[in-house]
């Protein structure tokens, strides 16, 4: 085999090992979106509903209290929102905090296929 033949073998096998990677990278992503996609639409219809049943029910406590406490009304709930909006944030915040690696398969895998090719295989396939 000549020099050129093996270079060329090694190219295309290099080519063939970065497609695959790829296409596994690209498989995760279409994965990740459509979850996404689902979890957003899910969030907008409970986001929404929600809305309504909460000014529904400021309506109703403010009606209720309208003759005898509005200002006490009117104040108990900004202190409830005010305390509902700053749990929402540290959620938030935490969730955003310990949400997982992207692509944690694809990274997995180059990082076996760096191992391979640093001569490291028998410690990449024991891992």
């Amino acid at each position: 085999m000549s020099i050129t033949a093996a270079v060329r073998r090694i190219g295309a096998d290099v080519l063939d090992l970065a497609r695959t990677r790829l296409e596994l990278a690209a498989i995760e992503l279409q994965e990740g979106a459509h979850r996404l996609f689902g979890y957003l639409g899910w969030a907008i219809a409970a986001a929404l509903c929600g809305l309504y049943a909460l000014g529904l029910v400021i309506l109703f406590v403010l009606v209720l209290f309208w003759d005898t406490h509005r200002l006490a009304a009117v104040g108990g709930m900004a202190v409830l929102f005010i305390l509902a909006t700053l749990f929402a944030a540290l959620k938030l915040r935490t969730g955003l905090a310990q949400r997982p690696p992207m692509l944690p398969a694809t990274l997995a895998e180059l990082r076996k296929d760096a191992a391979a090719l640093k001569g490291e295989q028998d410690d990449a396939i024991q891992a």
